[in-house]
């Protein structure tokens, strides 16, 4: 299940991947989307895939009445306030949810946020095998997110996360023995051109949003910009802080150097056509654009933030990482690349390695083999998924 499955984003992309996967294995496969504010998907997905959607806003979203507001507030509500997308979570939409999950009477349900997880673990038959899936650290979260999953995940069969840190921070503060398993998203590597880190461009990618820190990685690169002047700075993205970004861009007179590049439809080509990939997001879950970047033997710098960069890289051997925050030290490993072509082809060429771990003939039959084990009964094993994908 899916917030939004007729729009773009990692998570969407990753369970479009996971339904593909688990249909040409032979197994029935159902997505639903919570609202539909789309005619069409936004990806690709098999025809053999159902699709389906609770709450159809494509004519926009019509709201509650105020008395049925106030009726909810006195009631309280499952989704908890801080949930990144818990404006979507009108009563209706909440109800929505509540009634699909309950109806759901056998096979494997599998939810993919806390605010779709809450209404899961309180809500489904305990008839289904219930499974989370989460996409952010544990850190990120609102607080009162927080407490909601520490008193309801124990409910479910299984917890999913993408890496050891966020595995650990799960154990932590849940007190059961309910089964936390890591299994990363996967990325797709076949027919990825390598960098041949002769093009003087340092590429970013995604969301212009605060999380992703673009606005720390600009005075980075102004920081080194003066010492290689043949290096510009590309960021691939579109979003609210646009504005903002040029603004920074004009204040360190970088118009010449640093481009907002929009939206791209070929984003593999200009990876491809880069020779450093910068990471400078404040905060990440498994950062799937950098390790797509890895995939074209792009050598990484990146701010060591939690989670996702230190659970794939190997700093020194595919990629640099820098203390989160840090500006000064990521315009510092931004110039060491800059000026480093060995060190770029040795880096890009072990990133390249890292990134195939990743490739879902490694990822998909992780979550086929956690479905069986849970369909038939089988306790699953306390490190499951655990195996570094880092030499």
């Amino acid at each position: 299940m899916l917030l939004h499955a007729y729009g773009m984003g990692g998570t969407i992309r990753t369970v479009v991947n996971q339904a593909h996967a688990m249909v040409e294995a032979g197994h029935d496969v159902e997505i639903v989307s919570v609202v539909r504010r789309r005619t069409k998907p936004q990806f690709a997905i098999d025809a053999r895939v159902r699709l389906s959607a609770l709450v159809d806003q494509r004519d926009g979203v019509v709201p509650d009445s105020l008395a049925r507001k106030v009726w909810r507030r006195a009631r309280g509500k499952i989704v908890p306030y801080g949930e990144f997308a818990a404006e979507y979570f009108t009563e209706r939409v909440e109800a929505a949810v509540m009634d699909y999950v309950s109806s759901v009477d056998d096979g494997i349900l599998v939810t993919t946020r806390p605010a779709l997880n809450l209404i899961s673990a309180r809500r489904a038959s305990r008839k289904v095998v219930r499974v989370a899936q989460e996409h952010m650290n544990l850190a990120a979260y609102h607080p009162a997110v927080r407490e909601q999953i520490a008193r309801h995940y124990d409910r479910f069969d299984a917890i999913a996360v993408l890496t050891e840190t966020s595995r650990a921070e799960y154990r932590a503060l849940l007190s059961t023995a309910t089964p936390i398993v890591r299994i990363p998203n996967a990325v797709h590597m076949e027919h990825r051109k390598h960098s041949d880190q002769s093009n003087p461009v340092v590429i970013a990618v995604g969301r212009l949003v605060p999380q992703k820190g673009f606005d720390m990685l600009i005075p980075a690169f102004a920081q080194v910009a003066e010492a290689y002047p043949e290096w510009t700075l590309r960021i691939f993205g579109t979003g609210p802080s646009q504005q903002r970004l040029q603004e920074r861009i004009d204040e360190h007179g970088m118009s010449g150097r640093i481009r907002l590049m929009g939206r791209s439809d070929r984003i593999h080509e200009e990876l491809s056509k880069a020779s450093i990939y910068a990471l400078s997001s404040r905060i990440e879950g498994l950062p799937m654009a950098m390790i797509e970047a890895m995939g074209h033997a792009l050598p990484i710098a990146a701010f060591d933030c939690p989670t996702g960069p230190a659970d794939v890289l190997t700093p020194g051997k595919d990629g640099l990482l820098v203390p989160p925050r840090d500006v000064e030290k990521l315009g510092e490993a931004l110039g060491l690349l800059m000026g480093d072509p060995e060190l770029r082809r040795r880096l890009g060429a072990a990133a390249a390695e890292t990134a195939h771990a990743y490739t879902p003939e490694v990822v998909m039959p992780l979550w086929e083999e956690l479905f069986t084990a849970l369909a038939d009964g089988r306790s699953i094993p306390a490190g499951f998924g655990s195996t570094s994908t880092r030499s």
